[in-house]
Protein backbone atom coordinates (compact mmCIF):
# COMPACT_ATOMS: atom_id res chain seq x y z
CA UNK A 1 0.00 0.00 0.00
CA UNK A 2 1.42 3.46 -0.72
CA UNK A 3 3.21 5.16 1.99
CA UNK A 4 5.17 8.02 -0.06
CA UNK A 5 4.06 10.55 -2.94
CA UNK A 6 6.18 8.63 -5.08
CA UNK A 7 3.53 5.88 -4.98
CA UNK A 8 0.29 7.31 -6.62
CA UNK A 9 0.52 5.13 -9.18
CA UNK A 10 0.48 2.51 -6.53
CA UNK A 11 -2.46 4.04 -5.18
CA UNK A 12 -4.14 3.78 -8.17
CA UNK A 13 -3.42 -0.09 -8.73
CA UNK A 14 -4.89 -0.67 -4.91
CA UNK A 15 -8.27 1.17 -5.98
CA UNK A 16 -8.63 -0.44 -9.45
CA UNK A 17 -7.92 -3.76 -8.42
CA UNK A 18 -11.14 -5.99 -9.17
CA UNK A 19 -12.37 -8.34 -6.75
CA UNK A 20 -13.78 -12.24 -7.04
CA UNK A 21 -17.44 -10.30 -7.26
CA UNK A 22 -16.47 -7.28 -9.99
CA UNK A 23 -14.62 -10.31 -11.96
CA UNK A 24 -18.35 -12.82 -11.29
CA UNK A 25 -20.26 -9.71 -12.38
CA UNK A 26 -18.16 -9.64 -16.28
CA UNK A 27 -18.64 -12.77 -16.93
CA UNK A 28 -22.42 -12.38 -16.51
CA UNK A 29 -22.92 -8.78 -17.83
CA UNK A 30 -24.04 -8.64 -21.74
CA UNK A 31 -22.81 -5.62 -23.29
CA UNK A 32 -20.23 -2.66 -23.44
CA UNK A 33 -20.13 -0.59 -20.06
CA UNK A 34 -20.15 3.49 -20.82
CA UNK A 35 -19.27 5.60 -17.46
CA UNK A 36 -20.57 8.90 -17.70
CA UNK A 37 -18.86 11.68 -15.95
CA UNK A 38 -15.70 9.55 -15.59
CA UNK A 39 -13.19 12.66 -15.15
CA UNK A 40 -13.44 13.28 -11.58
CA UNK A 41 -12.25 11.98 -8.24
CA UNK A 42 -13.91 8.30 -8.69
CA UNK A 43 -14.36 8.29 -12.30
CA UNK A 44 -10.88 7.05 -13.50
CA UNK A 45 -9.93 4.31 -10.49
CA UNK A 46 -13.66 2.84 -11.37
CA UNK A 47 -13.42 2.84 -14.87
CA UNK A 48 -9.87 1.26 -14.80
CA UNK A 49 -11.65 -1.10 -11.75
CA UNK A 50 -14.03 -2.25 -14.65
CA UNK A 51 -11.41 -2.88 -17.54
CA UNK A 52 -9.60 -5.10 -15.28
CA UNK A 53 -12.55 -6.82 -14.09
CA UNK A 54 -13.35 -7.42 -17.47
CA UNK A 55 -9.97 -9.00 -18.75
CA UNK A 56 -10.04 -11.16 -15.72
CA UNK A 57 -13.42 -12.35 -16.84
CA UNK A 58 -11.85 -13.26 -20.09
CA UNK A 59 -14.66 -11.31 -21.66
CA UNK A 60 -14.25 -8.96 -24.63
CA UNK A 61 -17.00 -5.32 -24.15
CA UNK A 62 -15.54 -2.14 -24.17
CA UNK A 63 -15.70 0.35 -21.10
CA UNK A 64 -15.89 3.95 -22.49
CA UNK A 65 -15.62 6.95 -20.47
CA UNK A 66 -17.45 10.52 -20.98
CA UNK A 67 -16.48 13.49 -19.83
CA UNK A 68 -15.65 16.82 -20.95
CA UNK A 69 -11.83 15.76 -19.96
CA UNK A 70 -10.66 19.47 -18.60
CA UNK A 71 -7.68 17.78 -17.46
CA UNK A 72 -5.89 16.23 -20.32
CA UNK A 73 -3.95 14.19 -18.14
CA UNK A 74 -7.09 12.37 -17.17
CA UNK A 75 -8.07 11.71 -20.61
CA UNK A 76 -4.20 10.04 -21.51
CA UNK A 77 -4.17 8.15 -18.41
CA UNK A 78 -7.26 6.29 -18.93
CA UNK A 79 -6.66 5.78 -22.86
CA UNK A 80 -3.46 4.08 -21.89
CA UNK A 81 -5.00 1.77 -19.08
CA UNK A 82 -7.47 0.49 -22.14
CA UNK A 83 -10.55 2.69 -21.37
CA UNK A 84 -12.15 4.32 -24.83
CA UNK A 85 -12.57 7.61 -24.29
CA UNK A 86 -15.40 10.39 -25.66
CA UNK A 87 -15.05 14.07 -25.27
CA UNK A 88 -18.58 14.90 -24.44
CA UNK A 89 -20.33 17.99 -22.44
CA UNK A 90 -23.05 16.62 -20.83
CA UNK A 91 -25.41 19.76 -20.91
CA UNK A 92 -25.11 19.77 -24.28
CA UNK A 93 -27.93 17.81 -26.11
CA UNK A 94 -25.86 17.41 -29.70
CA UNK A 95 -23.09 15.62 -27.22
CA UNK A 96 -25.31 13.37 -25.61
CA UNK A 97 -27.18 12.37 -28.70
CA UNK A 98 -23.79 11.77 -30.41
CA UNK A 99 -22.90 8.69 -27.45
CA UNK A 100 -23.20 5.42 -28.96
CA UNK A 101 -25.70 3.30 -27.26
CA UNK A 102 -24.65 1.31 -24.16
CA UNK A 103 -26.09 -1.55 -22.22
CA UNK A 104 -24.45 -0.70 -19.09
CA UNK A 105 -24.37 2.51 -18.23
CA UNK A 106 -22.87 4.37 -14.81
CA UNK A 107 -24.08 8.11 -14.54
CA UNK A 108 -21.15 9.76 -12.30
CA UNK A 109 -21.82 13.40 -13.36
CA UNK A 110 -22.68 16.41 -10.92
CA UNK A 111 -21.19 18.96 -9.00
CA UNK A 112 -21.14 19.80 -5.20
CA UNK A 113 -18.02 21.85 -4.51
CA UNK A 114 -18.26 25.56 -5.50
CA UNK A 115 -21.89 25.01 -5.11
CA UNK A 116 -22.86 28.17 -2.63
CA UNK A 117 -22.04 31.05 -5.62
CA UNK A 118 -23.23 29.13 -8.38
CA UNK A 119 -26.20 27.25 -7.67
CA UNK A 120 -28.20 27.31 -11.00
CA UNK A 121 -25.01 25.66 -12.39
CA UNK A 122 -24.92 23.27 -9.53
CA UNK A 123 -29.05 22.72 -10.78
CA UNK A 124 -28.13 22.62 -14.25
CA UNK A 125 -25.48 19.59 -13.43
CA UNK A 126 -27.57 18.05 -11.04
CA UNK A 127 -31.06 18.24 -12.82
CA UNK A 128 -30.69 19.07 -16.67
CA UNK A 129 -28.28 16.56 -17.31
CA UNK A 130 -29.86 13.59 -15.68
CA UNK A 131 -33.07 14.11 -17.63
CA UNK A 132 -30.99 14.03 -21.32
CA UNK A 133 -28.86 11.54 -19.90
CA UNK A 134 -32.65 9.20 -19.35
CA UNK A 135 -34.01 10.03 -22.51
CA UNK A 136 -30.88 9.13 -24.18
CA UNK A 137 -30.46 5.50 -22.40
CA UNK A 138 -33.79 4.83 -21.72
CA UNK A 139 -33.37 1.36 -23.15
CA UNK A 140 -30.12 0.88 -21.05
CA UNK A 141 -29.18 -0.60 -17.43
CA UNK A 142 -28.22 2.58 -15.51
CA UNK A 143 -26.42 2.92 -12.06
CA UNK A 144 -26.70 6.42 -11.12
CA UNK A 145 -24.32 8.17 -8.28
CA UNK A 146 -26.60 9.98 -5.69
CA UNK A 147 -25.56 11.17 -2.08
CA UNK A 148 -26.85 9.98 1.17
CA UNK A 149 -26.90 13.68 2.03
CA UNK A 150 -30.66 13.37 0.36
CA UNK A 151 -31.52 12.22 4.07
CA UNK A 152 -32.35 14.76 7.21
CA UNK A 153 -29.89 14.30 9.92
CA UNK A 154 -30.77 11.17 12.70
CA UNK A 155 -29.91 10.73 15.93
CA UNK A 156 -26.27 9.29 16.22
CA UNK A 157 -27.15 6.29 17.94
CA UNK A 158 -29.67 5.68 15.51
CA UNK A 159 -27.17 3.66 13.20
CA UNK A 160 -28.42 5.86 10.32
CA UNK A 161 -31.46 6.38 8.17
CA UNK A 162 -32.25 3.76 5.82
CA UNK A 163 -33.28 3.60 2.69
CA UNK A 164 -36.75 3.62 3.83
CA UNK A 165 -36.01 6.57 5.39
CA UNK A 166 -37.95 9.68 3.71
CA UNK A 167 -35.57 12.20 1.97
CA UNK A 168 -35.37 15.58 3.60
CA UNK A 169 -32.93 17.53 2.04
CA UNK A 170 -30.94 20.36 3.45
CA UNK A 171 -29.81 23.03 1.35
CA UNK A 172 -29.55 23.82 -2.30
CA UNK A 173 -26.70 21.25 -2.85
CA UNK A 174 -28.55 18.26 -1.39
CA UNK A 175 -32.29 19.30 -3.05
CA UNK A 176 -30.22 19.09 -6.37
CA UNK A 177 -29.12 16.00 -5.78
CA UNK A 178 -32.38 14.61 -4.71
CA UNK A 179 -33.62 16.38 -8.02
CA UNK A 180 -31.62 14.10 -9.91
CA UNK A 181 -32.84 11.25 -8.65
CA UNK A 182 -36.69 12.32 -9.29
CA UNK A 183 -35.42 12.71 -12.84
CA UNK A 184 -34.04 9.35 -12.93
CA UNK A 185 -36.84 7.83 -11.08
CA UNK A 186 -39.39 9.64 -13.04
CA UNK A 187 -38.14 8.03 -16.46
CA UNK A 188 -37.52 4.95 -14.81
CA UNK A 189 -41.11 4.41 -14.07
CA UNK A 190 -42.48 6.00 -17.68
CA UNK A 191 -40.49 4.24 -19.46
CA UNK A 192 -39.25 1.31 -17.83
CA UNK A 193 -35.70 1.62 -17.68
CA UNK A 194 -33.97 -0.04 -14.81
CA UNK A 195 -31.91 2.24 -12.19
CA UNK A 196 -29.88 1.66 -9.03
CA UNK A 197 -29.88 4.92 -6.99
CA UNK A 198 -26.32 4.52 -5.26
CA UNK A 199 -26.41 6.79 -2.42
CA UNK A 200 -22.53 7.28 -1.24
CA UNK A 201 -21.54 8.83 2.06
CA UNK A 202 -18.63 9.59 2.08
CA UNK A 203 -15.89 7.76 0.00
CA UNK A 204 -11.91 8.41 0.84
CA UNK A 205 -8.87 7.41 -0.93
CA UNK A 206 -5.99 8.91 -0.01
CA UNK A 207 -5.76 12.24 -2.04
CA UNK A 208 -9.17 13.08 -0.68
CA UNK A 209 -11.78 12.54 2.36
CA UNK A 210 -13.32 13.26 5.85
CA UNK A 211 -10.09 11.19 6.74
CA UNK A 212 -7.37 13.35 4.70
CA UNK A 213 -9.31 16.49 6.42
CA UNK A 214 -9.08 15.70 10.00
CA UNK A 215 -5.70 14.44 9.93
CA UNK A 216 -4.23 17.28 7.96
CA UNK A 217 -6.06 19.53 10.48
CA UNK A 218 -4.41 17.76 13.34
CA UNK A 219 -0.95 17.68 11.74
CA UNK A 220 -0.94 21.18 11.26
CA UNK A 221 -2.36 22.11 14.17
CA UNK A 222 -5.68 23.53 13.08
CA UNK A 223 -8.80 23.45 14.63
CA UNK A 224 -11.36 21.06 14.24
CA UNK A 225 -15.22 21.37 14.84
CA UNK A 226 -17.00 18.54 17.02
CA UNK A 227 -20.60 19.85 15.71
CA UNK A 228 -20.66 17.12 13.31
CA UNK A 229 -19.45 14.61 15.56
CA UNK A 230 -19.77 11.61 13.84
CA UNK A 231 -19.67 10.21 9.93
CA UNK A 232 -19.69 7.63 8.34
CA UNK A 233 -16.61 6.66 5.23
CA UNK A 234 -15.66 3.85 3.01
CA UNK A 235 -12.46 3.37 1.05
CA UNK A 236 -13.01 4.09 -2.40
CA UNK A 237 -11.84 0.98 -3.80
CA UNK A 238 -15.34 -0.96 -2.10
CA UNK A 239 -17.26 2.23 -2.91
CA UNK A 240 -16.35 1.60 -7.21
CA UNK A 241 -16.79 -2.40 -6.44
CA UNK A 242 -20.49 -1.44 -5.10
CA UNK A 243 -21.02 0.33 -7.98
CA UNK A 244 -20.40 -1.91 -10.93
CA UNK A 245 -22.36 -4.79 -8.96
CA UNK A 246 -24.93 -2.51 -8.49
CA UNK A 247 -26.07 -3.01 -12.38
CA UNK A 248 -27.25 -6.40 -11.38
CA UNK A 249 -29.84 -4.64 -8.85
CA UNK A 250 -31.50 -2.30 -11.16
CA UNK A 251 -34.60 -2.15 -11.84
CA UNK A 252 -37.94 0.15 -12.06
CA UNK A 253 -39.22 1.54 -9.82
CA UNK A 254 -35.78 2.21 -9.26
CA UNK A 255 -33.55 0.27 -6.38
CA UNK A 256 -32.06 2.31 -3.59
CA UNK A 257 -28.64 1.33 -2.02
CA UNK A 258 -26.94 3.26 0.72
CA UNK A 259 -23.17 2.38 0.38
CA UNK A 260 -21.04 3.08 2.64
CA UNK A 261 -18.39 1.19 5.52
CA UNK A 262 -19.16 -0.27 8.79
CA UNK A 263 -20.59 1.46 12.12
CA UNK A 264 -20.94 5.26 13.23
CA UNK A 265 -17.28 6.41 13.50
CA UNK A 266 -16.77 9.48 15.85
CA UNK A 267 -14.96 12.33 14.95
CA UNK A 268 -13.42 12.93 18.31
CA UNK A 269 -11.57 9.63 18.29
CA UNK A 270 -10.54 10.26 14.42
CA UNK A 271 -8.35 12.85 15.69
CA UNK A 272 -7.42 11.00 19.07
CA UNK A 273 -6.13 8.46 16.51
CA UNK A 274 -3.98 10.93 14.06
CA UNK A 275 -3.08 12.94 17.06
CA UNK A 276 -1.17 10.23 18.63
CA UNK A 277 0.52 9.28 15.19
CA UNK A 278 1.45 12.67 14.89
CA UNK A 279 2.44 13.37 18.31
CA UNK A 280 0.66 16.26 18.18
CA UNK A 281 -2.63 17.44 20.31
CA UNK A 282 -5.32 18.03 18.12
CA UNK A 283 -6.80 21.57 18.84
CA UNK A 284 -11.25 21.12 19.26
CA UNK A 285 -14.03 23.44 19.10
CA UNK A 286 -17.70 23.18 20.11
CA UNK A 287 -19.38 19.88 20.69
CA UNK A 288 -21.05 17.04 19.47
CA UNK A 289 -24.60 17.58 17.94
CA UNK A 290 -26.79 14.92 19.31
CA UNK A 291 -27.90 14.27 15.42
CA UNK A 292 -25.21 14.02 12.10
CA UNK A 293 -25.51 12.66 8.39
CA UNK A 294 -25.41 9.47 8.81
CA UNK A 295 -26.15 6.35 6.56
CA UNK A 296 -27.42 2.59 7.16
CA UNK A 297 -25.46 0.55 4.97
CA UNK A 298 -27.21 -2.96 6.08
CA UNK A 299 -28.84 -3.68 2.88
CA UNK A 300 -25.57 -2.99 0.89
CA UNK A 301 -23.13 -5.54 3.20
CA UNK A 302 -25.91 -8.05 3.07
CA UNK A 303 -26.16 -8.33 -0.79
CA UNK A 304 -22.71 -7.55 -1.64
CA UNK A 305 -20.74 -8.36 1.31
CA UNK A 306 -18.80 -5.61 3.82
CA UNK A 307 -15.75 -3.09 2.49
CA UNK A 308 -12.80 -4.95 2.41
CA UNK A 309 -10.79 -2.21 3.47
CA UNK A 310 -11.34 -1.60 7.08
CA UNK A 311 -11.23 1.57 9.06
CA UNK A 312 -7.91 0.84 10.55
CA UNK A 313 -6.31 0.41 7.33
CA UNK A 314 -7.51 3.74 6.57
CA UNK A 315 -6.72 5.75 9.10
CA UNK A 316 -2.98 3.98 9.37
CA UNK A 317 -2.83 4.86 5.80
CA UNK A 318 -3.95 8.16 5.58
CA UNK A 319 -1.70 8.91 8.51
CA UNK A 320 1.27 7.76 6.07
CA UNK A 321 0.68 9.65 3.44
CA UNK A 322 0.11 13.08 5.24
CA UNK A 323 3.63 12.15 6.98
CA UNK A 324 5.11 11.52 3.53
CA UNK A 325 3.74 14.62 2.48
CA UNK A 326 1.61 12.45 -0.36
CA UNK A 327 -0.02 14.80 -3.13
CA UNK A 328 -3.75 15.59 -2.83
CA UNK A 329 -6.73 17.02 -4.54
CA UNK A 330 -7.08 19.68 -2.70
CA UNK A 331 -11.22 19.59 -2.58
CA UNK A 332 -11.92 19.32 1.05
CA UNK A 333 -15.61 17.47 2.19
CA UNK A 334 -17.12 20.28 4.00
CA UNK A 335 -18.53 17.21 6.51
CA UNK A 336 -18.93 19.85 8.72
CA UNK A 337 -21.57 21.21 7.64
CA UNK A 338 -24.54 21.69 9.18
CA UNK A 339 -26.46 24.09 7.10
CA UNK A 340 -26.29 22.21 3.66
CA UNK A 341 -23.86 24.87 2.28
CA UNK A 342 -20.89 23.53 0.38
Amino acid sequence: MPESSECEAELEEHLSTPNEGDVELFRKLEGDLMILGVGGKMGPSLACRAWRSNRHAGTKRKIIGASRFSSPATEDFLQKSGIETIRADLLNRRDVSDLPDAPNVIFMAGRKFGSTGAESLTWAMNACIPALIAERFSKSRIVVFSSGCVYPFTNVGSGGATEDTRPAPLGEYAASVLARERIFEHFSLHLGTPVTLLRLNFAVDLRYGVLLDIASKVFAGKPIDLTMGYVNVIWQGDANSAALRSLELAESPPFILNVTGLGTISVRELTARFGEVFKKDPILQGQEAPDALLSNAGRYHRLLGPPAVSLEKMIDWTANWVLSNGPTLNKPTHFESRDGRF
